[in-house]
């Protein structure tokens, strides 16, 4: 395909961005993309993003490749990759151009979109290791999708143990500790991520001109945790916390998160809005009378269990039933008694 480069959207490690407009129109191809450009010989992180990009596939939450081609500019032979154009720039950009925090409701749709991206990409075998506001783009429709796979790896690969992935204010326990870059180092981003959205600043109080040592220090000894914000809701809380939890092994994963009530649930201002799946599809609904809730399956159980205060969020989302074992938590095996005749009331 033939194209023209445009003018620069922006500048990274790798190289430039610019806006890529194809010479003739095509119904493959839209009437705008994203170029990422670099030198042949400094461009193995594009090479390597076009490469986890093929082999992850189509995702609606992970932003599309088109191709990639060299070029010759000023004697130089360059590598260029061909992305999908984002108009509304990152989520960074987003919160900044909203008075340094987004709305409760925006994360938690927000959030729920990065949980798809990220349950596909580990779902594929693959860890995308840079999980950022910076890295994640902004569509038209207000869409999000999960950007900059130059860092991402193969799940289970080894690496040198000098080798460094991500953004040190991202980077989770196990990543610092050990070097050990796996699905559950995505999880604990995230949750950076959303504090970042609900706050504006960094989920660590570190400043830029603070020693990097100390901070890594901060992440990978003792119990510190990254900041939760006071003013998101106790389900956002309870949500971060499923996020930074230091043993990896024990922190939920993405199939596990997108059933939390914190993205389950989409709040449209009263709380009353439901996200329930059909099929494939998924529809929001807001429910008018008790008989319009969502048709959820139940789970036959043997016993009633009683569940700790601590323990409820745990063990109320190992299923996707959320309001049937939300119902069973307030059930009791104390039956009616219907021989009172004296307290019944007549209506007509």
């Amino acid at each position: 395909m033939e194209w023209v480069r445009g003018d620069v959207l922006g500048h990274g490690s790798f190289g430039s961005v610019h806006l890529a407009i194809p010479r003739k129109f095509s119904s493959q191809f839209p009437s705008l993309m994203a170029v990422k450009s670099s030198a042949d010989g400094y461009s193995i992180t594009l090479k390597n993003e076009k490469e986890i990009l093929d082999k992850v596939g189509f995702c609606p939450q992970i932003v599309r490749c088109f191709g990639d081609d060299y070029s010759v500019e000023n004697g130089d032979r360059v590598y260029n990759l061909l992305l999908e154009y984002a108009s509304k720039g990152s989520l960074a950009d987003q919160v900044k151009k909203n008075n340094g925090h987004l709305q409760e409701s925006d994360v938690r749709r927000y959030t729920r979109s990065l949980i798809k991206g990220l349950q596909h990409i580990h779902a594929k075998g693959f860890v995308h290791c840079d999980i950022k506001l910076q890295n994640v783009l902004v569509f038209d429709e207000d869409e999000v999708k999960i950007a900059d796979f130059g860092l991402a790896k193969k799940s289970g690969d080894e690496q040198s143990r000098c080798e460094c992935r991500g953004t040190p204010l991202y980077m989770s326990p196990e990543s610092v500790n050990d070097n050990e870059y796996e699905s559950p180092c995505d999880i604990w981003a995230l949750g950076c991520a959303v504090v970042e959205m609900m706050t504006g600043k960094p989920a660590w109080n570190h400043k830029q001109e603070s020693n990097l040592f100390n901070l890594l220090i901060r992440i990978g000894v003792g119990d510190e945790l990254p900041i939760i914000p006071g003013e998101l809701s106790e389900e956002g809380k309870d949500f971060l916390m499923k996020c930074f939890v230091k043993d990896p092994k024990k922190r939920w994963t993405a199939e596990m998160l997108l059933n939390h009530p914190f993205v389950c649930v989409a709040d449209g201002g009263d709380g009353n809005e439901f996200v329930r799946k059909k099929g494939s599809e998924e529809i929001s609904t807001s429910p008018r009378s008790p008989f319009s809730f969502p048709e959820w399956k139940s789970v036959q159980s043997s016993a009633t269990t009683s569940i700790s205060e601590n323990s409820k969020f745990d063990s109320l989302l190992t299923s996707g039933d959320c309001l049937m074992d939300r119902i069973r938590l307030l059930a009791c095996d104390e039956k009616p008694s219907w021989s009172d005749s004296e307290s019944w009331i007549s209506v007509r």
